[in-house]
């Protein structure tokens, strides 16, 4: 089975059923998330979305999800999500957030599979 890095890395970065506000510096830090193209710069905010893996791959088919362009994708309904903002620090593992819990639209990138043959 081939599970596409980019959706790997997703899920690392972004799949948070039961990621709370105040667990973001633990989920961060164990996830080893940092900022875009570097090793251990910490990233300035990232998000959890608080719902499992089928709930957000809806979003990717027609009853879930409204074609943006691009192969975006947005939510028909809000996600409950978890923002996480550096409060403090610059380089992996010595990055501190503040997490705000909202209710919002998420808009996903959506790798389409069409079988040829």
């Amino acid at each position: 089975l081939h599970v596409n890095p980019r959706y790997q890395n997703f899920l690392n970065q972004h799949l948070g059923p039961h990621v709370s506000a105040h667990a973001c510096d633990n989920e961060i830090r164990k996830r080893h998330i940092t900022a875009s193209g570097t090793t251990n710069s910490c990233k300035k905010v990232n998000t959890f979305i608080q719902a499992n893996k089928n709930d957000i791959k809806v979003v990717c088919g027609r009853n879930g999800g409204t074609p943006q362009g691009n192969n975006l994708f947005m939510s028909n309904q809000p996600f409950p999500v978890v923002t996480c903002k550096l409060k403090s620090g610059e380089r992996h593992p010595k990055c501190e957030y503040r997490g705000n819990t909202s209710s919002r639209y998420i808009v996903l990138g959506c790798i389409i599979n069409v079988k040829t043959g």
